[in-house]
């Protein structure tokens, strides 16, 4: 089971790929927790990479794909694995092809999670994270926690990312729009695209997507 979830900037990816990640007893793996561990570890990858974020420069695709290829060989990913927020670019795709060709592994399906600008910008405005315990929430959806700006969890305050403002969601969802949205046709050509519309509560969702991927 090896899947894609495609999808802007707060259409859910990571929502989904959570629970979807724990029935099928296979990870998550992203972009941003692969580079954070890396850094953390002091890898020579992790070195390189250090350079480009800390002068807010974007880390090259070629020290990103040799992380993720490193990632993929680790044994809990040997039986398969859900792709949040990789690949972002027509070139990272051909590259994790190359990647899975090399394993002798392709992918079953990509799901691509559509969701309209004004649902994504009122999600993005309404997340909260928990400092403390890293739960999140969502103060627009049901997702809200029980006490406002308080963490359900362990009882400290929530804040808001600095970067969940309109200005910066649109500039992001340019991006997208730019670099990531083209992978729709390309795995579109392969055959391999499950669109799912995300509206609704996230049960919902959830077995639209299993619904999709059935037999993949």
């Amino acid at each position: 089971m090896r899947f894609i979830f495609l999808g802007a900037p707060g259409a859910g990816k990571g929502t989904y790929a959570g629970p979807l990640s724990r029935e099928w007893k296979i990870p998550t793996i992203s972009t941003g927790d692969i580079l954070r561990e890396n850094v953390k570890q002091n890898t020579e990858l992790g070195r390189q990479a250090k350079t480009y974020m800390e002068r807010g420069a974007l880390v090259p695709d070629e020290v990103v794909t040799g992380m993720m290829a490193e990632r993929l060989s680790e044994p809990d990913a040997v039986r398969g694995f859900i792709l949040d927020g990789y690949p972002r670019t027509i070139q990272q795709a051909e590259a994790l092809d190359k990647i899975l060709a090399e394993q002798n592994h392709g992918l079953n399906a990509v799901v691509n999670i559509e969701v309209s600008r004004e649902v994504i910008i009122q999600r993005l405005t309404g997340r909260r994270a928990c400092p403390q315990c890293h739960a999140n929430y969502n103060v627009n959806t049901s997702l809200r926690p029980r006490v406002e700006n308080v963490c359900d969890r362990c009882g400290a305050g929530l804040i808001t990312r600095s970067d969940d403002n309109e200005e910066t969601i649109t500039q992001r969802l340019a991006v997208y729009a730019e670099q990531t949205a083209p992978l729709i046709d390309f795995y579109r050509q392969d055959g391999l695209l499950r669109s799912i519309t995300a509206i609704g509560e996230v049960p919902e969702i959830l077995n639209a997507i299993r619904a999709a991927v059935k037999g993949n």
